[in-house]
């Protein structure tokens, strides 16, 4: 069966619990500033799975299982292979249907969808507001976990969907490219020295991640309302767009919304400013400017 879109509302996910071809994940990791530098600390949200998820919901752990365990930068995406034997072993195989949710920003989520997506899953969506939403409307939680049954997720990678360092080099002198930076306004400005070096990648303009969101639930906005922000800063005049932020997950955001309003090439820097700022031969521009 297939998914309604790549975003499905808290009603239709309540209508279909318990289906035997649906996966639903919980990625909810928290972010908090780092006392003792620059950059964030993380926590992971299996407490706050543990206290209360939708049922039927299996954990994901970004932070540690489902990231690269050979590289520095954080939350870089594993191996295909490595990805899909782990998804397998939470009940994700082939021609099953995934929806993914998380406590807090969508971020996490939408991060979840992308690798899905990036490993040739078509049928993964993100639940709308989350389990905020969720949970405002009363719906029902549970602390109990199912046992999953392993399950074969095929691999099919497709590494157009991800963007290392030297595309990312390659695109500042190509027209062909619109790199957005989807950190706030402050960061991509440099006004605010979040990860050590301040400023954004020279060509990239800035789509705030928090500014797709409706600020009363905390569900995406409408492609209409969605697509005139990434027009402004002309990603719909390119064939293709590369996202990135911090670290390669509030990126997924800004995926998530190009995909929504119908841009067909994008591709997400997934070492993002962790990466970029670790070399100081690559350059940084501030101010408000491309």
């Amino acid at each position: 069966m297939n998914m309604p879109g790549d975003l499905v509302t808290t009603e239709w996910l309540a209508g279909q619990l318990g289906a035997s071809d649906l996966s639903l994940l919980d990625a909810t990791v928290f972010l908090h500033p780092n006392p003792d530098g620059y950059g964030y600390t993380t926590e992971s949200g299996r407490a706050k799975f543990d206290a209360g998820h939708i049922p039927g919901a299996q954990f994901v752990d970004l932070i540690e299982a489902f990231s690269d365990p050979d590289t520095d930068v954080k939350f870089m995406m594993p191996p295909a292979a490595r990805f899909c034997a782990l998804a397998g072993g939470l009940g994700v195989g082939d021609g099953r249907r995934v929806v993914i949710y998380s406590s807090g920003s969508p971020m996490w989520a939408t991060r979840l969808w992308w690798m899905f997506r990036s490993v040739g899953v078509a049928t993964v969506a993100v639940l709308d507001g989350g389990l905020a939403k969720w949970t405002r409307e009363g719906r029902a939680l549970t602390t109990e976990v199912t046992t999953p049954v392993a399950a074969t997720l095929t691999p099919r990678p497709r590494p157009g969907l991800w963007a290392d360092r030297n595309a990312v080099r390659a695109a500042m002198q190509d027209g062909g490219v619109c790199t957005i930076n989807a950190l706030s306004p402050a960061v991509y400005s440099g006004e605010k020295n979040t990860y050590g070096r301040a400023g954004h990648i020279p060509g990239s303009v800035n789509v705030f991640y928090d500014t797709l969101l409706d600020a009363g639930d905390g569900t995406f906005l409408p492609p209409a309302r969605l697509k005139p922000l990434f027009e402004a800063v002309g990603a719909f005049a390119k064939p293709r767009v590369i996202c990135y932020c911090g670290g390669g997950i509030s990126a997924t955001m800004d995926a998530l919304a190009l995909t929504l309003c119908g841009h067909r090439d994008i591709a997400v820097y997934d070492g993002s400013m962790w990466e970029w700022v670790a070399d100081p031969a690559l350059p940084l521009k501030l101010g408000m400017d491309a």
